[in-house]
């Protein structure tokens, strides 16, 4: 596929940086001591990089009682760790991907989505043990200079080829390959992260666990968009696949340090209390998806996918792919100068294959915009433009054979494009966590017909609270929905 054509559809997906980047600190073993604020403790580049990825998972998360949670299980680890003078500052990500990773400086990620996930301390304090083993097992020795050089072939496009996004797509795929360790070094980080979990007073069981429950909830997604589009996978479960082999030897990891029936602290109502009205999925201030529908409140439009889609709301565009993935299709907003038409731009040459012959000028809902086909070896593109506020808003559906008919939906779909009203952005509310307590009649059908979800409530319902099918709720026992 062309480069234009590649940038115009970037069906790799959510541009989210992988997970298991390590830490590097060679200060000798000394009593640990409050790390300085994050202000502090950067040089002025390592800030900049900060608040770039901050920036790219959707800011930080503000929550100060989950905030005080994390750090107290990371401080556990640490001080149970073979590494006890390093320092961690935590930054909770305001992304519903599944990730956590640390940097060389001694910054470490959680994004919201893992902590939805997990159900218990000890389920996350697996995360972030495994995460301090590559350190402590030097798996990432080197991963700072690789970094480096990572981050100066991004600049080097963005500056030369004049193209931030390709630079950012750069950037994010030499993260992700850096994040890739070896079978055998994800297997001895397992072996290092039960170990210090254990140590921590924590149950060595949470990561067998937190696994199983990170493998069925990729058999959701299974079905997505990122999958059917054929999308890289960049969160935490890419570089940390829940095959059954992996489990069964963390699972006799665990064993070494506790029996089953004795496992350690799980600390579950304390953890729940803390997750608690966490924000599930999209954040609205953000952009949200609802079924077929994208809302943006802020920024202050909606529009509906066509027929069989599904969406997928990302830090660069808004993604969707048809059941099949045979049709795609891609929103994001650019800059054109006021003195140029929207025919013009269609046709400037940002994307190749365009049929000039097809360029038409329009108008949708009120709005100034313009419309053509593209085609390439593999895709045809439908385009539009939409002139919305100072910002031009692209839409582009992508076929692997654009039919009569299915053009005929891309347009429709392009004419759901419009302006939302005041009323209807203030009504918009984020999904949540909701911590409910199990009654003598409840089940998990019944618990499931509460969530606040397009769709196989039932086995969400499930997967977020780690039950299986035909598990029988504790009567006064505590679970997890999702519900504004």
């Amino acid at each position: 596929m062309s480069r234009g054509l590649a940038l115009a559809l970037a069906l790799g997906g959510s541009l989210l940086l992988g997970a298991c980047a390590a830490l590097n600190d060679s200060t000798s073993a000394t009593a640990p001591t409050p790390p300085p604020r994050l202000e502090e403790a950067l040089t002025p580049a390592q800030r900049q990089e900060h608040e770039r990825l901050v920036a790219s998972y959707g800011g930080a998360y503000n929550n100060p009682k989950l905030q005080a949670q994390i750090e107290g299980v990371v401080n556990r680890l640490v001080a149970a760790s073979e590494r006890p003078n390093l320092h961690y500052r935590v930054t909770i990500l305001n992304s519903p991907a599944v990730n956590a990773f640390a940097l060389p400086n001694g910054s470490l990620y959680v994004t919201r989505g893992l902590l939805s996930l997990a159900s218990d301390n000890s389920e996350l304090a697996s995360v972030l043990s495994h995460e301090m083993a590559h350190v402590i097992a030097n798996h990432a020795a080197t991963r700072e200079d690789q970094m480096k050089q990572a981050v100066l072939v991004s600049r080097v496009i963005s500056d030369v080829v004049n193209d931030s996004d390709l630079g950012a797509l750069a950037l994010a795929r030499s993260r992700i390959s850096l994040a890739s360790f070896s079978r055998g070094q994800e297997l001895e980080a397992d072996a290092i992260g039960v170990g210090i979990s254990a140590r921590a007073g924590f149950d060595p069981y949470g990561a067998e666990r937190f696994l199983t429950t990170m493998g069925r909830q990729a058999s959701i997604r299974s079905s997505s968009m990122s999958q059917s589009a054929g999308a890289e996978a960049t969160d935490f479960l890419a570089t940390h696949p829940a095959n059954p082999e992996r489990i069964s030897i963390v699972m006799a990891n665990a064993r070494e340090y506790a029996s089953p029936d004795k496992p350690g602290e799980r600390d579950r109502k304390q953890y729940l209390a803390a997750i608690d009205g966490l924000v599930y999925g999209d954040d609205p201030k953000e952009g949200f998806v609802r079924g077929r529908r994208f809302f943006h409140p802020k920024l202050g439009f909606t529009f509906t996918a066509p027929e069989g889609f599904t969406l997928e709301n990302t830090s660069q565009a808004v993604l969707g792919a048809s059941t099949s993935g045979r049709e795609a299709l891609r929103l994001d907003a650019v800059r054109v100068a006021g003195d140029q038409s929207l025919a013009q731009y269609l046709s400037s040459g940002w994307i190749e294959g365009v049929e000039i012959s097809t360029v038409e000028s329009l108008v949708l809902n009120g709005f100034p915009a313009a419309t053509a086909v593209a085609r390439g070896e593999q895709w045809s593109f439908r385009m539009f433009a939409i002139r919305f506020g100072s910002d031009v808003y692209r839409l582009i559906f992508a076929a692997r054979q654009l039919t009569p008919e299915l053009d005929k939906q891309f347009r429709e779909a392009a004419e759901t494009f419009r302006r939302v009203s005041i009323e209807e952005a203030e009504n918009v509310k984020p999904l949540r966590i909701r911590i409910v307590t199990a009654g003598l009649t409840d089940n998990s059908e019944r618990m499931a017909a509460k969530m606040d979800v397009q769709d196989r409530a039932l086995e969400r319902f499930l997967v977020l609270n780690g039950l299986n099918k035909g598990d029988k709720l504790s009567y006064g026992e505590q679970y997890k929905i999702i519900a504004e």
